[in-house]
């Protein structure tokens, strides 16, 4: 049973004004647990494998652009209904429109720049944890 895992990502923007510590530290407190964690910078490409789902959307080659302008913290998390708990930790894409205190609201930007990705349901979870991590680098 996979839904007490997902996946996110602290993006470039929040990893380059210093949110990585606020951020992990919002999210363990909230309950989630750490399974797997590693700070990496993806490739364009790597970027638009990742993000090939928007391929065919306007803001596909901006989002590429972003995500590979710098370093990222992609982690696995694991809680029960972590999917829908964690999408609801990082509050709405847009942070002016986020609820006050969830992680959009605290440390994003812009909707571009909206500090962390969370995954949108558990299958996809389970794909985009397989992207970054092996079986070998879970706990």
């Amino acid at each position: 049973m996979e839904n007490n895992k997902t996946f996110t990502m602290i993006k470039p923007d929040a990893v380059a004004n210093g949110h990585i510590g606020g951020i992990l530290d919002q999210i363990i407190k909230a309950g989630f647990s750490i399974k797997a964690m590693k700070l990496t910078a993806l490739t364009p490409e790597k970027a638009g494998e990742f993000y090939a789902v928007h391929k065919d959307r306007p803001f596909y080659k901006d989002l590429v652009n972003f995500m590979s302008s710098g370093p990222i913290v992609a982690a696995i998390l694991e809680k029960d209904n972590a999917v829908e708990d964690f999408r609801k930790l990082i509050g709405a894409t847009d942070p002016k429109k986020a609820e006050e205190g969830t992680i959009r609201n605290r440390f994003a930007e812009s909707i571009e720049a909206n500090a962390v990705h969370g995954s949108d349901s558990d299958e996809n979870a389970a794909i985009e944890g397989a992207f970054y991590f092996s079986a070998f680098e879970r706990v």
